[in-house]
């Protein structure tokens, strides 16, 4: 899994609240089990019309957001069903950083596992950092995650929390396996010592 420091790029904005995984991932994309290939059909209904044609007006299909690597979006995100495609969609367009003010906890849970740092933030800050994804191509945001802070394009400053467990996943990119991974040295003296003192296991 790839490493989260610090993110600087475009934020989008989505002022939309309770954007579920199926208006995320629609359910005729979630036949495959890989993991790429899916950012082409983020928000598919919302960025196409039925015959194939971008949606001039959604902000993922507007010049300065084709390359948003930060989505600030409206309350209760990521609610509805538990699909992993999901983050994966998101993370194939390119979007390593989600902002809301809450978000459902499966889907919460899935951003960890892919490498994709969910932030909470207040209504108040919600409502600052909205303004500034609205400004098209200046729509820039600094994600510090060592420093757990979101610098907007004017120099303000927002403290975001998160638990140092997850946190620690994200800087040193470990998902479950990496997780296991960092135990193979106990694992293989495990495995060892069974096999010398167990041969039949």
């Amino acid at each position: 899994m790839q490493k989260f420091e610090t993110l600087t790029g475009v934020a989008a904005p989505l002022n939309i609240v309770n954007v579920d995984t199926d208006m995320i991932i629609p359910k005729q994309f979630l036949k495959t089990i890989q993991r790429t290939g899916l950012g082409k059909s983020l928000f598919f209904e919302m960025r196409y019309t039925q015959d194939g044609k971008e949606i001039k007006d959604f902000v993922l299909n507007q010049p300065a957001y084709r390359k948003a690597e930060i989505l600030v979006a409206g309350d209760n995100f990521g609610c509805g069903s538990s699909r992993e495609h999901a983050p994966w969609a998101l993370l194939d367009f390119g979007i390593r950083c989600v902002i809301s003010t809450s978000f459902a906890d499966i889907f919460y849970n899935n951003c960890f596992k892919n490498g994709i740092l969910p932030i909470k933030v207040s209504p108040e800050d919600l409502a600052k950092l909205m303004d500034d994804a609205e400004r098209g191509s200046n729509a820039t945001l600094t994600i510090d995650l060592p420093n757990q802070e979101i610098r907007g394009p004017d120099g303000g400053r927002v403290k975001f929390d998160l638990d140092p467990f997850r946190k620690h996943c994200l800087l040193n990119g470990l998902d479950d396996i990496g997780l296991t991974m960092e135990k193979k040295a106990s694992i293989d003296t495990f495995e060892k010592k069974q096999h010398t003192s167990q041969p039949w296991l």
